[in-house]
């Protein structure tokens, strides 16, 4: 493949179709009602500032994103933490630095809107995902997710 530049912008609500392809191609499963969800809390809600990227390549086409949240609290006062909570390259760009750049480009942006923090969950046994985001300076927090099963 030839030298491919990416370009980072702000999600719109246009991206949804490429977004939800991504995902189905590296999990192999359809989130529809997942991203559903997300793109009405993002694109609908004004709890939430705009702060989901997307990369595309030459031609334009979405080939990457990160999603997150960062709140708005009451008086319109935001939490100085963020969270990162899905993060997605399409396979066939996938060992080209672009998830690098789309943590890097999301930190810079949330930096520019005064989160001090960014929060990420991740399975204990994805050990590809725990390595991605060590490998992109992450580490455990001090906190303890717990959880009961019902």
């Amino acid at each position: 493949m030839d030298k491919i530049t990416i370009k980072i912008r702000l999600m719109k609500a246009d991206d949804f179709d490429a977004v939800l392809g991504i995902d189905k191609k590296v999990l192999k499963t359809s989130r529809l009602e997942y991203y559903e969800m997300k793109f009405e809390r993002l694109f609908k809600s004004k709890e939430y500032l705009p702060t989901s990227l997307v990369a595309e390549d030459n031609d334009g086409t979405v080939v990457g994103f990160i999603m997150g949240e960062l709140y708005m609290g009451e008086f319109g006062i935001f939490q100085q933490n963020a969270t990162l909570d899905t993060i997605g390259v399409d396979p066939d760009y996938q060992h080209k630095g672009i998830g690098e750049q789309l943590i890097n480009e999301f930190i810079d942006h949330l930096k520019s809107l005064g989160v001090q923090k960014m929060n990420t969950l991740v399975d204990r046994n994805d050990s590809k995902l725990t390595h991605f985001f060590r490998a992109n300076q992450f580490s455990p927090s001090q906190t303890i997710n717990l959880e009961r099963s019902l």
